[in-house]
C-alpha cells in the first residue's frame, strides 16, 4: 500500500493539496470557489460552501485539491482558525470595488494569521474585478508592494472577475504551485538571494555533472544535465541562447569551456525571481533532495556489514586501487599528500555529516597522504570509510 501512495503522489511527495479561503463578507469568497470548479459564474451561493475538490487532472502536476470556503462574522472566528490551522495555503479575498477591504487585510486578516502562526503560503486575491470604478485605475504592484514589504508569507497576488472568469483557474493554481513549489526554502526575500542550503545543494549538483572537472558545464554536460532532469535534450540554438542570457547579466557566468558555477546559481536565482520555482525544485528532486533541500535517507548508503568484536575487516585489492584513483584525481599539487582544501573538494558532493566526519579528521592530522590510508588497510575499517567506498 505504501509504494502505491508513494506512486500516487505529486512533486514534493504530496498527494493533496489543501487551500483555505477567507477574507471580508461580501468579497466573493463562494464565487470564487464554485466558478473555478463549475467553470460557471453561480446565480445564487450558499453563505458558505461545502468543501470542494478539484481533481488531480485539473492542473499540470496533477495533485488533487481541496478547496474550504470560510464563514467570515466574528461567532464563527474559531472555526475560521481551526481550518486556517489545517491548510496547505491560505486565499485570501478583497473586493476591488471596496477599498476598506483591501485595508483589512494589513489591519486584520494578516495579523490574524500571524496571531494563530498559520505559516503556509499566502495568496492575496482581489475578487470583482469588473466592479472596479474605471476612474480608479491602480496597478496592482503599486497596490500591494508595501503590504508584501510588510508581509513575506504573501506568496503572490492576483485580480480576477468571477462573473466574468478573468483569471479564476490562476488563483488555485498559484496557490497549488506555492505549497508544491515552495519559495521559501530557496530564496531569501529580504536579501533576494538564494539560500545558504539552496546555494550548497545546488553546488553538489553542478560537480555532479562537471564530469571533466574543469569547472564548467560544457555544451554536452548541459545537455546531459537537461535530459536527465527534463527528459529532454537541449537544441543547439537553446544552449547558444542560455549561455548568452547569462553573460548579458553576468560576465563571470560562462567561459570557454561553459557555463561556470557562478552562472549555474545565476540561472536558478533568475527562475525564482520569474516565478519558475518548479524549475529549480525539479532538478533538487531528480537529484534527491527533499522539501527541506536535504538528501532522502535511502540515497545515502549505510553499510550493513556486521562484524563480531574479534573479526577485523580489511580492503580488498580492487577497493585499494578505487582509493587510490580517487586519491591521485584530487592530489591537484601531486604532493602525495591531500591539503584541507583539496579534502573538501573530494567531499565536495558528499552528505553534510560525511563531509564534517572527514573535515574535522583532516584539522586534526593537517593533511591526508596515502601512507596515512594505506597503513591503515591491515587494520580494522572504519564504518564510516567502508559506506564511503560504497558511496
Amino acid at each position: 500500500m505504501a509504494k502505491a501512495s508513494a506512486a500516487n503522489s505529486g512533486p514534493g511527495g504530496k498527494t493533496g493539496v489543501r487551500i483555505v479561503v477567507c477574507g471580508e463578507k461580501g468579497t466573493g469568497k463562494s464565487s470564487l470557489i464554485v466558478t473555478a470548479a463549475a467553470d460557471t459564474f453561480p446565480a445564487n451561493v450558499p453563505p458558505v460552501l461545502p468543501p470542494t475538490r478539484l481533481p488531480e487532472d485539473f492542473y499540470p502536476d496533477r495533485v488533487p485539491i481541496t478547496i474550504i470556503d470560510t464563514p467570515s462574522s466574528v461567532e464563527d472566528r474559531g472555526k475560521l482558525g481551526e481550518e486556517l490551522r489545517r491548510a496547505d495555503a491560505v486565499v485570501l479575498t478583497y473586493a476591488c470595488d471596496r477599498p476598506e477591504t483591501l485595508d483589512e487585510l494589513s489591519t486584520f486578516w494578516l495579523p490574524e494569521l500571524r496571531r494563530l502562526e498559520v505559516k503556509v503560503p499566502v495568496i492575496v486575491v482581489g475578487c470583482k474585478l469588473d466592479l472596479r470604478d474605471e476612474n480608479q485605475q491602480v496597478s496592482l504592484e503599486q497596490v500591494m508592494m508595501p503590504i508584501m514589504q510588510q508581509f513575506r508569507e504573501i506568496e503572490t497576488c492576483i485580480e480576477c472577475s468571477a462573473l466574468k472568469q478573468i483569471q479564476v483557474p490562476e488563483v488555485f493554481y498559484y496557490a497549488q504551485k506555492a505549497v508544491l513549489h515552495p519559495t521559501g526554502p530557496l530564496f531569501d526575500q529580504e536579501s533576494q538571494a538564494l539560500k545558504p542550503r539552496c546555494v550548497r545543494a545546488l553546488k553538489r549538483i553542478f560537480i555532479l555533472c562537471d564530469h571533466d572537472r574543469d569547472g564548467a558545464l560544457s555544451d554536452a554536460e548541459l545537455n546531459d544535465f537537461q535530459v536527465k532532469c527534463f527528459n529532454s535534450p537541449l537544441q543547439p540554438s537553446e544552449i547558444v541562447g542560455v549561455k548568452r542570457v547569462v553573460q548579458e547579466k553576468l560576465r563571470e557566468g560562462v567561459n570557454e569551456r561553459g557555463l561556470t558555477l557562478a552562472g549555474f546559481l545565476f540561472l536558478h536565482a533568475l527562475f525564482i525571481e520569474k516565478g519558475r520555482l518548479e524549475t529549480t525544485w525539479t532538478v533538487l528532486r531528480k537529484f534527491g533532495y527533499n522539501n527541506d533541500i536535504k538528501l532522502a535517507d535511502e540515497l545515502i548508503p549505510y553499510s550493513a556489514f556486521k562484524r563480531a568484536p574479534d573479526q577485523s575487516v580489511e580492503l580488498t585489492n580492487e577497493a585499494i586501487d578505487f582509493l587510490k584513483g580517487i586519491f591521485e584525481l584530487f592530489d591537484a599539487d601531486d604532493d602525495n599528500s591531500l591539503r584541507p582544501i583539496e579534502v573538501e573538494d573530494l567531499f565536495s558532493t558528499a552528505p553534510e555529516w560525511y563531509m564534517f566526519f572527514f573535515i574535522n579528521i583532516i584539522i586534526v592530522i593537517k593533511s591526508f597522504s596515502l601512507q596515512h590510508i594505506f597503513s591503515k588497510c591491515k587494520t580494522p575499517c572504519s564504518s564510516h570509510l567502508l559506506d564511503l567506498i560504497v558511496f
